[in-house]
């Protein structure tokens, strides 16, 4: 690899938002100067058009790519970048035609798979978009934008579980980033709201239902139509964990200590290993024997 690629492979690895991007060109350049016997001239000229791209440079490397091009110089890398150009433009359907022509000759180069997935989203192509992006996180399971972009393409078509599914795999790889966060928590509240309208289709009087308006109830403070809607839960289905946990926490708040340990001591007997309803029964005991003294 010549010396100029090395400092811009290190100038690449300060965090940026096009992170992706200046992985996918490095990638390629590396793999372009290692396998293949290129001029120098045609090196310089490549870095020079990275160069240029990365700083916003769009028309000098496009020129230099095209000239490339022009010049039979048919590298995936030339086409890829020529892609990235397109759709910083927002030509998709042009980066569509480049992100092609680089997998033509590199059919296993994750970030072109992804940034065509990308590019066939913003062409509300999410049928081909959902296939690029597979292939893309098959190449590159440890990149988050892989699964951000799929998470958001499931979420526009109202796949609940697979946007769940992604946007928990985003969280996992990179926990630091609330937006990431903030996108599983509303995925999470779609799905929520979707399983409780299919609840409603298939059986309206589910304990479902109740123990949701439950949960609704005292998150607002209501805690005595809360604890009715916890019974009316209770009552549909004896069987239904954690309605009996969540009374006793209500009663305990408000210090009625004898019906709290009560439900604690339901809920144990429904779901006997629950390390919640052991230690809400060791609070509420402590909490009277405090109140006793």
């Amino acid at each position: 690899m010549p010396s100029s690629l090395l400092r811009w492979k290190r100038a690449c690895a300060r965090p940026a938002r096009n992170t992706l991007i200046c992985f996918g060109f490095l990638y390629l350049a590396g793999t372009v100067f290692a396998q293949q016997r290129l001029s120098p001239e045609i090196e310089r000229k490549i870095v020079e058009g990275i160069r240029d791209l990365k700083s916003g440079e769009l028309d000098p490397a496009q020129n230099l790519f095209t000239e490339l091009l022009r010049r039979g110089v048919e590298l995936p890398i030339v086409y890829h970048n020529l892609g990235i150009i397109a759709a910083l433009r927002g030509n998709h359907a042009e980066a569509v035609t480049r992100f092609r022509q680089s997998l033509a000759l590199q059919p296993d180069f994750g970030p072109s798979r992804l940034l065509l997935g990308s590019s066939l989203l913003a062409l509300r192509k999410d049928s081909d978009a959902i296939g690029e992006l597979k292939r893309a996180a098959a190449a590159l399971p440890q990149e988050p934008q892989v699964h951000f972009e799929l998470g958001r393409v499931y979420d526009r078509l109202g796949n609940r579980i697979g946007a769940v599914q992604e946007f928990q795999t985003l969280v996992k790889l990179a926990p630091q980033d609330p937006e990431y966060s903030y996108q599983l928590g509303n995925a999470w509240a779609k799905l929520s709201d979707w399983a409780f309208r299919q609840i409603i289709a298939v059986d309206p009087k589910s304990a479902r239902l109740s123990q949701g308006l439950a949960m609704e109830k005292a998150e607002h403070g209501q805690n005595d139509e809360a604890l009715a809607a916890y019974r009316q839960a209770a009552q549909a289905d004896p069987a239904l964990p954690e309605v009996h946990l969540a009374m006793a926490r209500i009663l305990l708040d408000m210090q009625k200590f004898d019906d709290a340990l009560v439900e604690a001591e339901s809920e144990l007997r429904l779901v006997p290993e629950s390390k919640s309803a052991l230690a809400a029964k060791e609070q509420i005991l402590r909490a009277k024997g405090q109140v006793s003294r």
